[in-house]
């Protein structure tokens, strides 16, 4: 599945946040308010090549991160001792935190970072235990790119009065509609050090109240490793192109590598999409361009 959803592209040069008044001044409760165990309902079973962490040597499990509306619901893992660390936000796909994401932190983790992911969908209900239509329908048309945006704020904020992170160090990654969400991030917080973006939509905003990743490019300062499938169905190369000349355009370090056999999805190794070769190549990419960008 692509977890694109469908949101209005508002016209060039538009008041992104005068379209959506009333929508900005409600800040909704969160209805999710724990991490489950597992892995999310709609993707049940699971591939039987699916890669598993353990959590020895780490400090693993849920926290409650401070934001507006309540407590919003997070997995963190980092290592029991050596603080501080690089921290490192996760962000989800379209089924939220669940196993696959959680073994993601460990993975970090057991390389020395301070891992957190938050449950980004919290506020409209548990996509742990949603039908993928139910997300669709439900969750992506009502997510609102300031949102995010500042309830990753509150990520950030959380992991400084941690004290167990270095605060200068900070990088940011995703996957799918999380990596929409890097590309979003990346222009909102220009304070990252880095992001790195899987197969994260282009064209189509995180929200209505937003530009895409493109209309975001000229602008953009972050540096932002993107990865992308040459077969994926719901994201053109033409649009990878697009991007890839309009951050060249900008003066933009970020960089875009493609995996000419690879479709959408390709590092989910609990999926039939699950691609060895790019997944493997593309992780340890992203741990060069993180050790490159000081992110360590």
């Amino acid at each position: 599945m692509n977890d694109s959803g469908k949101a209005m592209k508002p016209e060039a040069g538009s008041d992104f946040a005068s379209l959506f008044p009333e929508r900005r001044l409600e800040r909704r409760s969160f209805i999710a308010t724990s991490i489950g165990a597992g892995f999310a309902l709609a993707l049940q079973p699971v591939s039987a090549q699916t890669i598993k962490t353990d959590a020895v040597g780490l400090i693993a499990g849920e926290v409650k991160v401070p934001a507006k509306g309540g407590d919003m619901a997070c997995y963190r893992a980092m290592p029991a001792y050596g603080a501080p660390f690089a921290p490192i936000i996760v962000v989800h796909e379209a089924w939220a935190v669940h196993e696959h994401i959680q073994d993601i932190c460990r993975r970090l983790a057991k390389l020395g970072y301070y891992a957190i992911a938050p449950d980004l969908f919290a506020r409209y209900g548990d996509a742990t235990r949603m039908e993928t239509s139910a997300i669709v329908q439900n969750i992506l048309p009502k997510i609102l790119a300031e949102e995010v945006d500042g309830d990753l704020d509150a990520c950030v904020a959380f992991i400084r009065t941690s004290g167990a992170a270095k605060m200068d160090r900070l990088a940011i990654i995703g996957f799918c509609w999380g990596g929409r969400a890097v590309w979003q991030y990346a222009s909102h917080n220009r304070q990252l050090k880095t992001g790195v973006a899987w197969y994260g939509h282009l064209s189509t905003p995180l929200g209505p109240d937003a530009p895409s990743a493109l209309d975001l490019a000229p602008s953009l300062t972050v540096p932002v490793l993107g990865f992308y499938g040459g077969k994926d169905q719901g994201i053109p190369l033409a649009n990878v192109d697009k991007m890839r000349a309009a951050l060249k355009e900008a003066g933009n370090p970020s960089q875009i590598v493609v995996y000419p056999e690879a479709g959408h999805a390709f590092l989910a190794d609990y999926r039939p999409s699950y691609d060895k070769a790019a997944a493997e190549d593309s992780w340890k990419k992203m741990l060069a361009w993180l050790r490159y960008h000081g992110v360590e």
